[in-house]
């Protein structure tokens, strides 16, 4: 195989040698050639090398109608081509999967954060009466305990007893609902 191959020669598994010049005579400048394509040394070297893999494999079927240079330079470009094409489907195929995931995320969250939101309603409600006013001025009004303590007319002490026991009731009615993670957190919150 030489550069003066013309029009309707064939190549063939006969020519180890040949190839294996064409390929040390060409492979840098075509590395540098796909570089410039895909802007990627590794992946450069790749398409280089699906070039050469391509041509040592399908000798008896291709047919160079042009300078074997020609033929490298043309098969690179299109490699690389390719291989852009690949990466534009992939990336555009993981922002749809992104996309799909965080609207499947909001949707799952939404939908627990409203079930988490009745369920705690049920359970203030089962609170004794005192217990859930406290809690409620507490959590909901933002009141400071010794706030509460003058609007109710009690004591900071009796304000602090009653948070405690809504807070233990509330961890009982909703652990079957959050997991333990999330009770230690949600008990630091209310």
């Amino acid at each position: 195989m030489n550069a003066g191959y013309t029009e309707g020669q064939f190549l063939n598994k006969d020519w180890e040698e040949e190839f294996e010049k064409v390929f040390k005579k060409h492979f840098k400048s075509l590395h540098a050639y796909a570089c410039t394509i895909v802007h990627d040394e590794v992946m450069a070297e790749e398409m280089v090398q699906n070039v050469f893999c391509r041509l040592w494999e399908k000798s008896d079927q291709i047919q160079i109608r042009e300078s074997v240079s020609g033929y490298l330079y043309r098969s690179v470009y299109h490699e690389s081509l390719n291989y852009l094409k690949h990466l534009k489907v992939r990336d555009a195929y993981q922002t749809y999967a992104i996309h799909q995931v965080e609207n499947t995320n909001n949707t799952t969250h939404n939908l627990e954060l409203r079930e988490l939101e009745e369920r705690l309603q049920i359970a203030l409600k089962e609170l004794p009466e005192k217990c859930r006013t406290i809690f409620q001025l507490s959590r909901f009004e933002e009141m400071k305990y010794q706030e509460i303590a003058d609007e109710l007319q009690l004591s900071v002490k009796t304000i602090e007893n009653q948070m405690g026991k809504a807070l233990r009731l509330l961890r009982v009615k909703l652990a079957d609902f959050l997991p333990a993670s999330l009770i230690i957190i949600f008990s630091q919150l209310i």
